[in-house]
């Protein structure tokens, strides 16, 4: 259960409360506010605060950019025009807070990203919930042989099983052990609870709050929401697209048209592509790319979507 009856009173009650206000609103995500969506077996996000919306941004362009904005016919084409040219400044007048339950190795991945305000629930002051990340069978991949990085094949049959007794075994006997070390018995005091939580398995669920403006988010979720991108994290900026696209659509539509569904290339490969549209038949040998360069530009020349 990913929200706890005190938690689900608390949204509930946040919910039922209105206040008045001048600032901009979005309904979209007015819409959003405090709820709960739920991500892999126990983790969520939720929307708690947000700043600005698409006019927003277009009103800082505007007083930065003065005279040079009067071609641009309506907000969603300065917008599109802003994003194009990767004018961020702007997309910076926005800001959104979340509250996001997730694994701890998930978490350790989405800390990288460094341009956000992070508050992470203590276990040196709390005592950890026993609820851990077990993959679904359809998510129990083998190691790629050709990424490091990356996931192969389906792990299937009896291999699946074991590693999925293994994974929840160890899971609690980790738990086991860091309950009885933080118990006190006979008058005396557990172990600390900043040192006993250093047996807790990296699958283990913490929370956060997570506040950041819409340029270093849309950075965040190009990289996250690729296809390429670890599976754990993907969902949770799979979420966060859908609250993004209610509260800045227009931006979010550039987002989508110009960084999840474009691509840049290097002079290299634009070359290719100029030779390839000439009738040229170009091959690895005569484009002038390494391998790893080759494969992945026919890899975005030849992707379906």
């Amino acid at each position: 259960m990913p929200l706890s009856p005190d938690q689900q009173a608390e949204i509930d009650a946040l919910r039922s409360q209105t206040t008045q206000t001048l600032r901009a609103t979005v309904p979209g995500m007015e819409a959003h506010l405090y709820k709960a969506y739920e991500v892999l077996d126990h983790g969520f996000i939720r929307v708690i605060d947000y700043m600005g919306d698409d006019a927003a941004i277009c009103q800082a362009a505007r007083v930065s950019y003065g005279k040079g904005t009067k071609s641009v016919q309506n907000d969603e084409g300065l917008i599109r025009y802003l994003m194009r040219h990767w004018h961020s400044t702007p997309f910076e007048m926005c800001e959104i807070k979340l509250h996001v339950k997730l694994p701890v190795f998930v978490a350790r991945q989405w800390i990288r990203h460094r341009t956000a305000n992070v508050n992470e629930y203590s276990a040196r002051y709390s005592i950890l919930d026993r609820e851990f990340y077990i993959p679904a069978p359809e998510h129990l991949n083998a190691q790629s042989v050709v990424n490091n990085q990356g996931r192969g094949e389906l792990l299937e049959g009896a291999e699946a099983a074991r590693v999925l007794e293994i994974l929840k075994a160890d899971s609690n006997r980790a738990y086991d052990h860091y309950e009885e070390m933080i118990s006190e018995e006979d008058g005396q005091s557990g172990l600390a609870r900043e040192l006993a939580r250093m047996n807790l398995p990296a699958n283990i669920y913490t929370q956060w709050y997570w506040k950041v403006d819409l340029h270093n988010l849309f950075h965040f979720l190009r990289l996250r929401a690729d296809a390429h991108a670890q599976y754990e994290i993907r969902v949770y900026a799979d979420a966060i697209c859908k609250v993004v696209a209610d509260w800045v659509p227009a931006a979010y539509g550039a987002f989508e048209d110009y960084r999840l569904g474009g691509t840049t290339m290097s002079g290299k490969a634009l070359d290719c592509v100029r030779r390839m549209i000439a009738g040229e038949e170009v091959t690895q040998e005569t484009s002038g790319m390494s391998k790893g360069e080759w494969r992945e530009f026919m890899g975005v020349l030849n992707d379906p979507a």
